[in-house]
């Protein structure tokens, strides 16, 4: 069932419609912006906004491109090993 909620996100209000099984997620993702946020602005103190969020955007594309990175290495290494296995099976079978 769908709900409308509330979140704020560096000082700016949104209403959203969301499912209610992701509201848990939705709102522990918002408050991992803003305490990125935070950590932004206290580390540079001139940074603005605008600018504190450009980089949590990137701190989470990055992520998100790191984690595409090893879900392709794993399917390389699941297919490897689909070959050694091919490989192994093979040897038995030809006696050697």
């Amino acid at each position: 069932m769908k709900q409308k909620i509330k979140i704020n996100i560096a000082d700016r209000i949104y209403t959203l419609t969301i499912e209610a099984a992701r509201e848990e997620a939705m709102r522990k993702a918002v408050k991992n912006i803003n305490e990125a946020i935070s950590k932004y602005k206290s580390r540079m103190s001139n940074i603005d906004e605008v600018d504190a969020l450009s980089m949590v955007i990137l701190q989470y594309a990055m992520s998100l491109v790191e984690i595409e990175q090893k879900d392709e290495i794993g399917s390389v290494v699941n297919e490897l090993s689909a070959l050694n296995k091919q490989l192994e099976d093979y040897i038995q079978s030809s006696g050697r």
